[in-house]
């Protein structure tokens, strides 16, 4: 057995290799690892808990072997007998790496917790529930006129509410009577209206006059963060709006590396599709509280989800969105019982509704954010981007719209990046670097001031300086190339070149120094070559969809720009269309739409003939598909370049001037554009 093992953490992405027997939490500090623990070690607290993952990888290029840990020892089976433990968790004070292992570090073991952004945004919808209250009037029982109590309710509805054909299960059927007599044979309905030719179904019932809550959840599931809005149904108002990280994430952070792992490891979907239905329950239950709701007051839920999330939420095997021709199971709208995928935290008769998807990668979250932002129904040619580890990209007007995915990876996201974090306190969030000085100044997500204000120290004492999370890594990058320590070509200058000495050697490449801590024990946060490379590859796998769909339209540009999904309400315009994410605009016509698709998965929610209309309009849609246009890998590799190799920028030259630098390696002064791979 080799002296040492490799360990890769996620979500975070930071791995390295640690001596055969270190203790997880052990290797998690040495490596940076965002895991808590205030025992020291002892196996008390609990706050150090991981999941470990077995089996192959291949995104990380591993095969985890069931003895990659130490074996389950007493001071955890003490813990676990007395306090509890949820399957499959270990302490990482207890548990010492043996082997090469994929270690998940839960959202409850981080002391830096993410903040989910995928907040509401404002928006009028017309009320139309599926879901709503009937309050009904029925006929006692007449010996002279035999028929049972639901024959006669189910006329009651039909003449004063015009809902007809109503259906109801058992568990309803057995609460009837007893509900009709103790209200006088006065009730209260809680009436699930089926979509389409659905019949509806009485879901719930009450004596007499019943005027309590009725609500709903409209779930946002995407590979990274899953997040969520309760819905009052009567009047549309989110009474709450949270999130957790996706448990997903220790299976592959993006999709593809999911796909693989049901591919490599048999029962890996069904691994994977247990561990979201787990997550969606624990998030039902906890936004219930914060809204102050029982969670059984919850009769509906909307989700919007990627084609890969889809399937596995609905324990479909993903495998054959991993190759062409990228086919779905089903791409239509989806309603049935919540029970029929494990939702057991919410009222036991609710409802689920999934919005259709519109191609093998072009998911149902796309569509919510068509519903959202009506891209058939605008005037002028709009780009609409949904930023995440899987971009969407919608492309159109009233004429015709397009759309296509285009597999970003999660460096926006803040994995994969050296320094990189998710969006946690003390995380930095904007940065600004002085072109003449080369001196950095920024913001960490907590804390107002920047960091050459006053008030910043003392906010930053409370939350530390842990990382950069995905906006902050887009504007550092675009302000070093806008400062001149980045070249068109992506690479970093050396000290000499560049001016400064925060651009330090890291083997043959530069690095550059944002923030240093080490004095006090914190962190060194660095801009890696490697760092920018996987920006690069980011970007431009964003840019050449946009531009395909550009090509596909016959167009050279579009009249707007919309960022739409959490991570793009919060990126500035301007370094966006530095580093080249998107296509050239007035950057007054790019604006942001805030989590579009938890929009979109709201309006559904509470407007049933809203999804009869995305429904209709899916099937207009045209899908352009990425992985066998030839052009994708031309527009790729000009959009490596920062901000484009052959593209023009002119509006962003009316308010930016790029330095014209070009580097090498060598660390000297040459003006060369040959590099060697560092």
């Amino acid at each position: 057995m080799s002296a040492d093992a490799l360990v890769i953490f996620t979500p975070s992405g930071k791995r390295g290799r640690v001596a055969i027997g270190t203790p997880v939490l052990q290797a998690a500090r040495s490596l940076g690892v965002d895991l808590d623990s205030v025992c020291g070690g002892r196996g008390i607290c609990s706050k150090c808990q991981v999941t470990p993952g077995f089996g192959d990888f291949p995104k990380h290029g591993v095969h985890v072997a069931a003895d990659a840990l130490s074996e389950w020892n007493a001071v955890e089976e003490r813990y676990r007998s007395k306090r509890g433990m949820p399957d499959g968790r270990r302490l990482g004070c207890q548990a010492c790496v043996m082997g090469d292992v994929v270690i998940d570090v839960p959202p409850e073991s981080q002391v830096h917790k993410q903040v989910i952004r995928k907040s509401a945004t404002e928006r009028h919808i017309e009320m139309d529930p599926a879901t709503r209250l009937y309050y009904v009037e029925v006929a006692e029982p007449d010996m002279h006129e035999p028929s049972g109590d639901f024959e006669r309710l189910s006329a009651a509805l039909a003449a004063q509410w015009g809902v007809e054909g109503v259906t109801a299960d058992l568990a309803i059927l057995r609460r009837l009577q007893g509900v009709l007599r103790k209200g006088a044979w006065k009730a209260t309905l809680a009436v699930h209206r089926g979509n389409h030719d659905a019949a509806p179904r009485i879901l719930d019932l009450w004596p007499g006059f019943h005027d309590g809550g009725i609500y709903g959840l409209a779930v946002d599931l995407g590979s990274t963060t899953i997040a969520a809005h309760v819905c009052d149904l009567k009047d549309g108002r989110v009474l709450a709006s949270s999130g957790l990280m996706n448990p997903q994430i220790r299976f592959g952070e993006d999709l593809m590396s999911r796909v693989s792992y049901a591919m490599m490891n048999p029962g890996g979907d069904v691994e994977m599709t247990r561990a979201v239905r787990e997550a969606l329950n624990a998030l039902a239950t906890g936004i219930a509280a914060e809204a102050g709701i029982e969670p059984g007051a919850i009769y509906e839920t909307v989700f919007v989800c990627n084609p890969v999330m889809h399937h596995l939420l609905l324990g479909i095997d993903p495998v054959e969105l991993g190759q062409a021709p990228f086919a779905l199971a089903h791409s239509g709208s989806l309603s049935f019982d919540a029970r029929e995928i494990g939702l057991s935290n919410i009222n036991p008769a609710a409802r689920v509704y999934v919005l259709p998807c519109i191609a093998g990668h072009v998911g149902a979250d796309c569509a919510a954010v068509a519903l959202s932002e009506q891209p058939d129904k605008s005037e002028d040619l709009v780009l609409i981007v949904d930023v995440g580890t899987n971009a969407e990209i919608l492309l159109g007007n009233r004429e015709k719209v397009l759309a296509c995915s285009s597999p970003t990876g999660p460096a926006f996201e803040g994995a994969q990046i050296s320094s990189g974090q998710r969006a946690a306190p003390g995380a930095i969030e904007r940065v600004e670097i002085d072109p003449v000085t080369k001196e950095p100044r920024f913001r960490i997500i907590g804390v107002e001031p920047w960091s050459d204000e006053p008030g910043f120290a003392e906010g930053a004492a409370k939350t530390g300086i842990s990382g950069i999370c995905g906006s902050g890594i887009i504007e550092v990058v675009a302000e070093m190339r806008m400062a001149g320590i980045v070249d068109a070509s992506g690479l970093i200058g050396s000290p000499e070149q560049v001016g400064t000495p925060r651009c330090e050697p890291q083997g043959r490449t530069f690095s550059y120094l944002l923030h240093d801590a080490s004095v006090g024990g914190g962190p060194r946060v660095t801009v890696t070559q490697g760092d920018i490379r996987a920006i690069q590859l980011a970007k431009s796998a964003l840019y050449a969809g946009a531009r395909l769909l550009m090509d596909e339209m016959g167009v050279e540009r579009v009249d707007r720009v919309t960022l739409a999904g959490a991570f793009g309400a919060h990126i500035s315009p301007k370094h966006a269309m530095v580093l080249g994410m998107i296509p050239d605009a007035p950057l007054d016509h790019v604006t942001s739409a805030g989590n579009a698709a938890g929009t979109g998965a709201r309006i559904a929610l509470c407007n049933v003939g809203a999804r009869g209309a995305i429904e209709e309009t899916v099937r207009h849609i045209h899908k352009v598909e990425t992985a066998i246009e030839p052009r994708f890998q031309e527009h790729f590799v000009n959009a490596s370049a920062i901000p484009n190799a052959v593209d023009p920028f002119p509006e962003l030259a009316k308010i930016v001037t790029l330095p014209d630098v070009a580097f090498n390696t060598g660390g000297g002064e040459g003006g060369g554009r040959r590099r060697r791979r560092g």
